[in-house]
């Protein structure tokens, strides 16, 4: 089984902190040079110290904010006049929770630009160097809410939906230049973003966080929280040669929560 990524550049979105930079961790192991991006240049800098470079990767950072599309293409468009990038992980931070019956329309559209607009630039300005390279991963962080939406997060559950069938559209399209379109669809994982919604909904619910979490925790089979590294390993998995058959689906790694087949 080919696992080696060595001479590969892979660009990993929101690789700062959690599930991005757990990624870029696993994808680092197998030998692809990283390109991390992110908002916060210090956190950027901190993480990229902490990457494998045990075969001689060299790895870098770019700085952008999702939440403004037009720095995102720029830095991305001018990054790729001189540098070719095989993989692309594009994974932002989620909405702010809530039920879609009260949420403002501004939500919708900002989280839309974020998510799918800003996976739409980025893919495009990387997909022209991966075609000339035979050789593509697009590899999208999303939700298992494309699966069965979930509770109480109403503009989430309704871009990730977006974002998943922009997805299998690519994939559609990209298969025949050996470019595959997949989504990795985390399940509650141990990061800064879970530890937020358990607090918000404590808080909402006057219980106390560790009540929440065992709540949580009883509708997972496995009966805990994912690791972000355990996300990261099928992120990198999807990125290397092993999986070159493997297109435009949407795989939960959730601890087998997700109710369909």
């Amino acid at each position: 089984m080919n696992l080696s990524l060595l001479n590969k550049n892979a660009l990993i979105c929101g690789s700062s902190q959690g599930i991005g930079f757990a990624a870029a961790q696993e994808i680092a192991h197998l030998g692809a040079n990283c390109i991390l991006m992110a908002r916060n240049e210090t956190s950027l800098k901190a993480a990229i110290s902490k990457l494998d470079t045990n075969q001689n990767q060299k790895h870098q950072y770019l700085v952008a904010d999702f939440d403004d599309s037009n720095m995102v293409k720029k830095v991305i468009e001018d990054f790729t006049k001189n540098n070719v990038v095989h993989i692309l992980v594009n994974n932002s931070g989620g909405p702010n929770a809530g039920p879609i019956s009260t949420a403002k329309e501004e939500e919708f559209i900002n989280t839309f630009n974020r998510h799918l607009i800003c996976n739409h630039i980025l893919t495009k300005a990387v997909v022209e160097g991966m075609q000339r390279e035979g050789y593509g991963r697009i590899i999208n962080i999303i939700s298992t809410s494309v699966k069965i939406p979930l509770p109480n997060l109403g503009v989430s559950n309704t871009i990730r939906g977006a974002v998943a069938s922009w997805s299998k559209t690519m994939a559609n399209e990209l298969g025949q230049f050996n470019i595959t379109v997949n989504n990795v669809l985390p399940g509650a994982t141990a990061t800064q973003r879970l530890e937020s919604i358990i607090s918000n909904n404590a808080n909402k619910k006057n219980k106390e966080i560790e009540e929440i979490e065992n709540d949580m925790k009883h509708e997972i089979p496995m009966k805990r929280f994912a690791e972000p590294n355990e996300i990261g390993n099928v992120v990198a998995f999807l990125a290397t040669p092993a999986a070159s058959y493997i297109n435009g689906v949407s795989i939960p790694v959730d601890g087998g929560r997700t109710g369909t087949l």
